[in-house]
């Protein structure tokens, strides 16, 4: 709570929480939203779930177009990216973004009690949804899930880069293990550079802590997989660099789920996120 006369709140490019639609997680900290609502009554509600270094911003194109089919869109930055207050890409525990997208949830849940919800996820966004939907299945009509974190790249967590990891953790956790490529976000250039000039998008190096987090999480996701029910639909770029398609199809194998589909191939997610 804020004391008498004290200044607002402000987000990390110095905007009054006071002019942002936000909410507060139970860290006490802010977390800029987003919302997209259908002029009629919403048939459905629809939570977006950004990716690593990146921000609820650029879904704005997947977002119309499903307020436009009558859906009750929404979204935040996660804890440390974009609008959101907190350490830029460091997070202490991977559930955190879990329990406040689930916080988020059951909010629009009070205020649509009858609506289903569907989660769409992307990258590191898919993991959490994953686990989202894992740890309230009945709260979720079906989850979409596009190039999803599933498994760690078989390349950057080769055995011995993971022992490294662990040991580099505990010794020095803000060491950088380097900074996202931008040209794996996408095969167009223009995507490219886009990605590369918002400002909102975080272009430091990947700390050894949160990358352990990374690891932690697909490994948490690769117990789940037989238990998971709920209805998805995977889509996934054959040439994807940042998450493994392996993932994808194991979970598409492996998942108990009787109702899933899995589409590969050259998967063109724009900077808006749309072009699926």
């Amino acid at each position: 709570m804020r004391e008498p006369g004290a200044a607002p709140r402000q987000s990390p490019q110095g905007v009054p929480y006071t002019d942002l639609q936000h909410i507060i997680n139970a860290d006490g900290l802010h977390l800029f939203c987003r919302y997209w609502e259908p002029a009629g009554p919403p048939r459905a509600l629809v939570l977006i779930v950004h990716g690593a270094g990146e921000h609820c911003g650029p879904y704005d194109e997947i977002a119309q177009r499903l307020k436009e089919l009558s859906l009750l869109v929404f979204a935040h930055d996660h804890v440390g990216h974009g609008q959101s207050e907190g350490d830029r890409m460091n997070i202490k525990d991977f559930q955190i973004y879990i329990r406040d997208a689930l916080q988020h949830v059951d909010l629009m849940k009070s205020r649509h009690p009858d609506l289903p919800i569907f989660i769409v996820g992307h990258s590191m966004g898919g993991a959490i949804s994953i686990l989202t939907a894992c740890e309230r299945p009945a709260d979720f009509a079906g989850v979409v899930l596009i190039a999803p974190l599933v498994q760690m790249n078989p390349e950057a967590a080769t055995p011995f880069k993971v022992f490294l990891a662990k040991i580099l953790n505990h010794m020095l956790p803000s060491l950088s293990l380097g900074a996202i490529q931008s040209k794996w976000v996408s095969r167009d250039q223009k995507q490219v550079e886009a990605y590369e000039n918002d400002e909102l998008n975080f272009h430091g190096g990947l700390r050894v802590s949160f990358g352990m987090q990374l690891m932690s999480a697909a490994s948490r996701i690769e117990k789940e997989i037989p238990t998971i029910s709920w209805p998805f639909f995977l889509l996934h770029g054959d040439a994807d660099r940042l998450c493994d398609i392996k993932g994808s199809r194991l979970m598409y194998e492996n998942a108990s789920s009787t109702d899933k589909k899995l589409k590969v191939g050259i998967i063109s997610i724009s900077y808006s996120y749309s072009n699926i």
